[in-house]
C-alpha cells in the first residue's frame, strides 16, 4: 500500500460490551489523511481519544484508553486489530458507551463492516515504521519481540493446559487477505473454571456462547465447536495486532510473541516508541506506471 487510506462511506453496528454488558451503538466514518484512528464518545460531549499508546489506561483482560479528563473507552483491541490489519489508516470511531461491542467475539464482523464501507486511497504517502534493531520485552516464561524485516510478519506461540488447546503456534506474513481469512474469524475465549472469579471482578457481564468460546474441563461448551483447531492462538494474534495498532503506523518487521498478553504487548509498544534508534520511517516507491495513472487522474 503506497498511500494512506480511509473508508468510502460511514458504516454502523449495534451490540453489547463484553465486560460491562452495556448496549452500544458504534459508527465508523471517513477521516482526512493524517488523522489516524480516533475514538469519539458521542455520549460525552463528543470527546475525542486517539488510538495511541499515549492514552493507554488499563490492560487487564482488555486494552482500554482514557482521555486526560477521565473519559474511558474499553476493549478497543478487536476493532483496532481489524483496522490495522486491513490497512485503514484514518477513521473516526463514534460510540455512545464506554465499551466497544463484542459482536461475535471475533474480528470477522468488523472485517465485513469495512468491506461494506469500502476503502479509499488518499493523497498522502503511507509512512511505515521499519524496524532496524531488535526490541524485546521479557517476563518469566514469556517474551515478545519485534525484529528487522522487509515486510510484516507475525509468529505467535501459546500454551494452555487443556486437552483441546495445549501448545499452539501461528507463523505467517500478514496481508489484509491473510488476516481476513486466517485471524479475523478467531473468537475470544475463556475457561469454565475462571468464570466465577471474573464475574466477581465485574467482568464478562455481556459474555455468552454467542460471543465467546467457553472451554469446559474436557471440551468446549459452544454447540458449533471451534472455528479452527488452533483458534486460541489465532485470537491471541488478533489481540496482539490490536495492541500494535497503538503505534499509529504500519509496521515493517517480524513480531514474535511467546505466551504474551495485553500488558506485555503494550510494554513492547512503549519501549519501541521511547527509542527512535530502533526504527526508521519510510515510504514505498510508487511504480512508474501507477504514478502516470495517478497523474492522469489528477488532470481530469
Amino acid at each position: 500500500m503506497y498511500s494512506e487510506t480511509t473508508i468510502r462511506r460511514p458504516v454502523e453496528v449495534r451490540g453489547v460490551g463484553l465486560h460491562h454488558g452495556a448496549p452500544v451503538h458504534l459508527r465508523i466514518t471517513p477521516a482526512p489523511a493524517g488523522t489516524g484512528i480516533v475514538f469519539i464518545r458521542t455520549d460525552l460531549d463528543n470527546t475525542a481519544i486517539p488510538a495511541s499508546w499515549k492514552y493507554v489506561e488499563r490492560v487487564s483482560y482488555a486494552t482500554s484508553l482514557m482521555h486526560p479528563k477521565g473519559i474511558f473507552i474499553s476493549t478497543t483491541e478487536h476493532l483496532l486489530s481489524v483496522l490495522y490489519s486491513m490497512q485503514i489508516d484514518n477513521a473516526f470511531i463514534e460510540l455512545d458507551s464506554l465499551e466497544l461491542p463484542i459482536l461475535d467475539g471475533s474480528g470477522l464482523p468488523f472485517v465485513e463492516l469495512l468491506r461494506e464501507a469500502g476503502r479509499l486511497e488518499q493523497r498522502r504517502p503511507r509512512r511505515y515504521m521499519r524496524i532496524v534493531k531488535p526490541v524485546t520485552v521479557r517476563a518469566p516464561g514469556k517474551t515478545v519481540s519485534i525484529l528487522p524485516a522487509d515486510c510484516f510478519e507475525l509468529c505467535c506461540h501459546n500454551f494452555f493446559d487443556h486437552p483441546l488447546v495445549g501448545e499452539q503456534c501461528l507463523d505467517l506474513e500478514l496481508t489484509p487477505e491473510v488476516y481476513a481469512r486466517e485471524i479475523a474469524p478467531a473468537r475470544t475465549f475463556g475457561f469454565e473454571y475462571e468464570l466465577d472469579q471474573m464475574r466477581e471482578m465485574g467482568l464478562i457481564r455481556g459474555a455468552s456462547l454467542e460471543n465467546a468460546v467457553c472451554f469446559t474441563r474436557e471440551g468446549v461448551a459452544n454447540p458449533e465447536g471451534l472455528r479452527f483447531v488452533d483458534e486460541c492462538c489465532r485470537h491471541k494474534a488478533l489481540d496482539l495486532l490490536g495492541d500494535l495498532a497503538l503505534i499509529g503506523r504500519p509496521l515493517m518487521g517480524r513480531v514474535v510473541a511467546e505466551r504474551a498478553g495485553h500488558a506485555m504487548h503494550v510494554a513492547l509498544v512503549n519501549q519501541l516508541m521511547s527509542d527512535p534508534s530502533l526504527y526508521e520511517i519510510v515510504t514505498l516507491d510508487v511504480p512508474a506506471r501507477r504514478s502516470r495513472q495517478v497523474a492522469a487522474h489528477a488532470r481530469v
